[in-house]
């Protein structure tokens, strides 16, 4: 991490707080809502039960015997955790944990009939298959025949408000205060033309471009889109999607995931179609990989990265992070003053890397002043956690950029 004061790790022992809530109320609701998915047998209900009431009340315990990754989650911490408050770790880490478990509880991890059935599948799949999906891809044939620069703002600004695609695809950075609705601007920092100028020039055919996606369904729609656009125009030569080795975060996209959504693209009509064929021939011939390497579900940040990750970062003209977890990955989960560096915090990364998130949890640096007070002044600290703002954010230091 950079050389500057970096507030303590947040926790969620504060109650009222944020982080308590997601943990006291949101952890429980998903069990909750996966219990009632699928028809679980009685054994599952228990293991639920027995989840819920360690999660809420109980301490933090050990993997299963034989679970093949104890020696990776021990290495991550989980052997200084053990019998500790869920409430008194750090967040990151609770939350990610929470999820692990939750995999063990519905039997994801096997053996048993409920192997690698995705818990979260029926909200991704209903989401994705839902009405409104039909009307953002329709959206996409007004683009068609409009300048290449307007088409990729319209494009970014998708890929930036997620499943809020049909609204992004109609913006651009000079009217994006309108998105929130707010007296404070809904874009509160916007890196996009230095993000432009990082990628190789039109029909220059290269150059990679890894994309750590975010959630599955509505929100990788976009991504994907911004990715068929750029091969189409020839700023990159090559994709890499990162996404995670197992279901994470009740949204958070897997290699399954990226199929249904391809799978989606490809039978629409129109130009939504044409992206989807395009990106499906790309997987077939190597343009676009997926990448699903055990840390992108780790409880820490990508500070703490390891050296395969952090060579292939290093050779890509250019990371881009989608989405709020990520965020808080990239840059630390910790309370930082709003007005600290974007690029300071984020100078141990080995390339040019670009954040595009959506503001959902209390971890933000990067602001001016004047943006910070507009905020505040306008909404106090709800615009931290509500949705309605954005940002894109690029560190293309020299140090960023391996000079």
């Amino acid at each position: 991490m950079p050389d500057i004061p970096a507030p303590p790790v947040i926790l969620g022992d504060e109650p009222g707080s944020f982080p308590h809530r997601v943990l006291a109320e949101r952890h429980p609701a998903i069990i909750r809502q996966v219990r009632d998915a699928f028809p679980y047998d009685p054994g599952t209900h228990r293991a639920l039960d027995a989840l819920l009431a360690s999660c809420t009340d109980g301490v933090i315990e050990p993997l299963p015997e034989g679970a093949g990754d104890r020696a990776l989650w021990s290495a991550w911490g989980l052997d200084s955790f053990s019998g500790r408050s869920w409430f008194d770790v750090p967040w990151l880490w609770s939350e990610s944990y929470f999820y692990r478990r939750l995999l063990d509880a519905v039997g994801w991890t096997g053996p048993g009939v409920w192997q690698g059935v995705d818990p979260f599948r029926p909200f991704k799949r209903a989401e994705l298959d839902a009405e409104e999906t039909d009307g953002e891809l329709a959206a996409l044939d007004a683009l068609e025949g409009r300048p290449a620069t307007e088409r990729a703002r319209a494009l970014l600004h998708g890929s930036l408000w997620g499943n809020r695609a049909d609204l992004g695809f109609r913006i651009s950075a000079g009217n994006a205060a309108a998105v929130a609705g707010e007296a404070a601007p809904g874009l509160v920092a916007d890196d996009s033309d230095t993000l432009w100028s990082l990628l190789p020039p039109p029909g220059s055919g290269a150059g990679t471009l890894c994309l750590v996606a975010d959630n599955a369904g509505r929100e990788l729609v976009p991504d994907l889109l911004l990715i068929a656009h750029l091969l189409d125009e020839g700023r990159i030569g090559r994709a890499v999607l990162h996404v995670k080795p197992y279901p994470y975060y009740v949204s958070d996209a897997t290699t399954t995931d990226v199929v249904d959504a391809l799978v989606r693209l490809r039978s629409a009509p129109g130009a939504a179609g044409g992206h989807g064929r395009l990106l499906w021939s790309a997987m077939a011939d190597g343009r676009l990989a997926v990448r699903a390497h055990p840390f992108s579900a780790a409880p820490l940040p990508y500070a703490d990265m390891p050296d395969d990750l952090r060579a292939e970062f290093a050779s890509a003209a250019l990371t881009i992070f989608k989405g709020d977890l990520n965020y808080r990955r990239l840059v630390g989960d910790r309370m930082w003053a709003p007005t600290t560096p974007f690029q300071e915090v984020t100078a141990y990364f080995p390339g040019p890397v670009a954040s595009l998130r959506t503001l959902k949890s209390d971890v933000i640096t990067g602001l001016s002043p004047a943006t910070e007070a507009a905020l505040t002044a306008a909404e106090g600290q709800a615009w931290r956690t509500g949705g309605t703002h954005a940002l894109i954010q690029v560190n293309a230091s020299d140090e960023a950029q391996g000079k």
